[in-house]
C-alpha cells in the first residue's frame, strides 16, 4: 500500500539526513522529480513522505523556495519506531501521554473549532468509520481524524504533539494483536465522540476521548 511505502520513504530520507549526513541543517532538498527518481518512488509517495517529515520537524517547506532540512533536525526524536522491538513499552508510554492530554484537547477543539473545522472533523470521523466497516486500512484516516481535532484547538504547542499522536495511532494499528477488537472499539468510541462534537458539548467530548484512550490501552494490554 502507498501508505506503507510513503512511511518507508520517510524513514529512508530521515536516515539519509540524520544518520548518514546526506544533507546539512538548512540545506535545500533536490527538486521533486530528481529526488523521487533517486529514491525509486512516485512523486505522490515522495510528497507524503515529505509531509510526514515536515510534521515531525525534520523538514521545512518554504513556499516559492523549496523544502529545506530543519536547522533543529538534530533535536528531533524519531521515537524508536524504525523497528517494532520494544514496541509495547513505547506504546504504553505514548498512550499514557495521550490519555493525559487528548481528552482535554477534545474539549478545547469542541469549543473552539470553526464551522469549517467541525465539518472536517466529522467528515474524517466518517471516513475512518467507512474504512473499518469496509475492512480497509484506516491508518491514515484515523491519524487525520485525531490531527484535525488537535488543529481545532488553535494551540501552537498542541500542534507539536501531532507526530506523537500519529506514531501512536499507526503503531497500534499495525502491531496490535487484537486488531479486529481494537477496530470495533474505535468504531464505537469515535461514534460517541462525534456525537458530542456535533452537539458542541466540550465536557462530553472530553469524557468520550478519555473512554477511547482507556479502551485502547485495555485492549492492547497497556494499562498499569
Amino acid at each position: 500500500m502507498r501508505g506503507n511505502l510513503s512511511r518507508q520513504t520517510a524513514e529512508k530520507l530521515y536516515r539519509m539526513i540524520v544518520a548518514e549526513g546526506w544533507l546539512e541543517p538548512g540545506d535545500k532538498l533536490p527538486n521533486e522529480m530528481e529526488l523521487s527518481k533517486e529514491l525509486g518512488v512516485s512523486r505522490a509517495t515522495l510528497r507524503e513522505a515529505i509531509q510526514a517529515l515536515t510534521m515531525q520537524g525534520v523538514l521545512e517547506v518554504h513556499r516559492g523556495r523549496g523544502t529545506f532540512v530543519s536547522r533543529q533536525v538534530g533535536e528531533v526524536e524519531d521515537f524508536g519506531f524504525g523497528t517494532l522491538d520494544g514496541v509495547r513499552g513505547k506504546l504504553r508510554d505514548l498512550f499514557e501521554l495521550r490519555a493525559m492530554f487528548e481528552p482535554r484537547v477534545a474539549a478545547l477543539a469542541c469549543a473552539r473549532a470553526s464551522g469549517e473545522e467541525m465539518m472536517e472533523i466529522l467528515e474524517l470521523g466518517r471516513q475512518t468509520e467507512a474504512c473499518i466497516r469496509e475492512g480497509r486500512d484506516r491508518t491514515q484516516a484515523d491519524r487525520d481524524f485525531h490531527a484535525a481535532i488537535v488543529r481545532a484547538t488553535h494551540n501552537e504547542f498542541m500542534m507539536r504533539l501531532l507526530p506523537i499522536i500519529g506514531q501512536a495511532v499507526e503503531t497500534a494499528i499495525v502491531s496490535g494483536e487484537h486488531a479486529e477488537k481494537l477496530a470495533q472499539d474505535t468504531l464505537r468510541d469515535h461514534a460517541l465522540l462525534m456525537e458530542f462534537f456535533e452537539k458542541r458539548d466540550p465536557a462530553g467530548a472530553e469524557h468520550a476521548m478519555a473512554i477511547h484512550m482507556l479502551h485502547a490501552m485495555e485492549e492492547m494490554g497497556l494499562e498499569k
